[in-house]
């Protein structure tokens, strides 16, 4: 199978089903912003963290791809004529969302309270999770409007909201563990 298909070269792209839309379609929108999301998340796990966070982080590389095949599936497409399921895969469902509320916790345990906003940055790996939290911000808002335009599973709301909070916590967990001091937003008074 060719890399290349040239079925996209006057700007449209087949959803999962074979419906045509154009290259911009806010659910295009939607699942392209998921898949820069888990580029990222690949970012990170290439650095030098520990094997638990890694690990972690691939389970999330591998639910970005359900994901993605859920968001790229439109609602009227998602059950074959059989009444199959068109994506015979598990989808992202409550497990998923408990996993990363799990991994926070976990984190939460040896940090120290928050008591300011935290600027991104100090350590290369820190600030690509940050990265990866304003691009899964960016994923959650195009699924909110797409959602307002057509359902799509609430799961996937939960599960970009949690994975931001995740990257978040990843972040300072991160910051800990390399040893680099977190820098506190404070306000300059005039």
């Amino acid at each position: 199978m060719k890399i290349y298909t040239k079925t996209g070269d006057r700007g449209t792209t087949a959803l999962f089903g074979g419906t045509r839309v154009k290259k911009y379609n806010l659910r295009i929108n939607s699942y392209g912003t998921v898949d820069e999301l888990n580029s990222y998340i690949g970012l990170i796990k290439d650095q030098q963290i520990s094997e638990d966070h890694k690990e972690g982080l691939l389970k999330v590389q591998n639910e970005l791809f359900t994901l993605g095949a859920m968001l790229a599936t439109p609602p009227d497409k998602e059950m074959l004529k059989s009444g199959k399921d068109r994506l015979n895969i598990p989808k992202i469902d409550e497990d998923s969302i408990l996993f990363l509320e799990n991994e926070i916790d976990k984190m939460e345990l040896t940090l120290p309270q928050m008591t300011h906003f935290i600027l991104p940055g100090g350590h290369q790996a820190v600030s690509f999770c940050h990265i990866a939290r304003c691009v899964c911000r960016r994923a959650e808002r195009l699924s909110v409007e797409l959602n307002d335009q057509e359902a799509i599973n609430n799961d996937i709301l939960k599960y970009l909201n949690r994975l931001s909070d995740y990257l978040f916590v990843l972040a300072r967990k991160l910051s800990q563990d390399l040893q680099i001091e977190e820098f506190k937003w404070i306000p300059k008074k005039n």
